[in-house]
């Protein structure tokens, strides 16, 4: 039998940094979900957001994702309440922002925003929470100003 040892501790050496490299990504990848409710004329529209609360989180936000499933979003938190600004660098879908104000009330709607864009999208006055999801859902569930958020941030659900 004619083995190698510096091949074969290459071909491990290998496998092993393709093993981190898939770990680091399952872990980096994986968030938490919680339920969000949005109570509308139309009804209680319910989602499953990703919760963006350290700084890395908000600044990454939902960047470089292809696609983002309806009825899934991200939360993100600034507390304490205060003006918020976002942009869609380096974000490839668009989305809707919903600025939401501490009590759980609905500020502003920034509809279909434009990706990959550098353009400041301001809350237009102090919000708790930023809700991000996919361009056309306020529209399609009916969402407007002044509706009722369920969370546990606003001291709900």
């Amino acid at each position: 039998m004619n083995f190698d040892r510096k091949a074969a501790f290459a071909i491990a050496k290998g496998w092993l940094a393709v093993i981190l490299v898939i770990a680091g990504t399952a872990v980096a990848g994986a968030a938490s979900f919680q339920p969000l409710e949005i109570v509308t004329r139309n009804g209680v529209q319910v989602f499953s957001v990703e919760m963006a609360t350290t700084e890395e989180e908000k600044q990454t936000g939902l960047m470089y994702r292809k696609e983002l499933a309806d009825g899934k979003g991200m939360l993100f938190d600034f507390n304490p309440e205060q003006e918020v600004s976002m942009w869609m660098k380096n974000t490839y879908v668009s989305l809707d922002m919903i600025f939401i104000r501490a009590d759980g009330r609905i500020l502003r709607i920034a509809e279909s925003t434009e990706p990959l864009s550098t353009k400041i999208i301001s809350s237009r006055g102090p919000a708790r929470a930023v809700l991000e999801v996919v361009a056309g859902t306020a529209q399609k569930y009916g969402i407007r100003v002044g509706d009722r958020v369920g969370h546990p941030l606003f001291g709900g659900k």
